[in-house]
């Protein structure tokens, strides 16, 4: 099994975060890989991560990085994958991490989900992965139903709960 996904963090201290991401992607049945790289304490790893990881068969990056927040753009600097940024809340609430990552200059995109958005980037990489792999396609349309579902199964709970003024249904 190859992964298809990289999930890059700055630090392992990122890692409670992206265990979402690695989790969704483990439920939709997505070869991936975990590794932590500091675009400051490990520039040229990570340069050398980026010009070699679409040529190992990945075909989407997750990058996270609080504060400064530079992982995801060094990353889609260095490559012509498509990367997704997720923003850690960290000293301004995320506020800076999540500005250094969509503040990408014309030419070097990074998509970028929320502050601590892990489950969402997870999501956008097998959308893409979708694009051309009926399989995760249908995984991904399941998930969505059951998404539906969910919403579903609590309107009908929340139709059950009884209060004196309560007008809902």
């Amino acid at each position: 099994m190859k992964p298809l996904v990289s999930i890059i963090m700055g630090s392992t201290s990122d890692l409670p975060v992206m265990e979402k991401a690695c989790k969704q992607l483990n439920d939709l049945q997505i070869p991936f890989e975990v590794n932590a790289l500091s675009a400051h304490r490990t520039p040229e790893a990570v340069e050398q991560f980026a010009r070699e990881a679409k040529g190992r068969g990945i075909k989407v990056v997750i990058a996270a990085a609080g504060m400064a927040a530079a992982l995801p753009g060094v990353i889609a600097a260095s490559t012509t994958l498509p990367v997704i940024g997720v923003p850690i809340k960290g000293m301004l609430d995320g506020l800076d991490a999540l500005l250094s990552i969509v503040q990408m200059p014309p030419g070097i995109p990074v998509a970028t989900v929320g502050v601590n958005g892990a489950q969402n980037a997870a999501i956008l990489a097998v959308e893409m992965l979708a694009l051309s792999d009926d399989a995760i396609a249908q995984r991904l349309a399941d998930y969505k139903a059951g998404l539906k579902a969910k919403i579903e199964k609590a309107n009908q709970d929340l139709a059950e709960v009884k209060y004196e003024f309560k007008c809902s249904k």
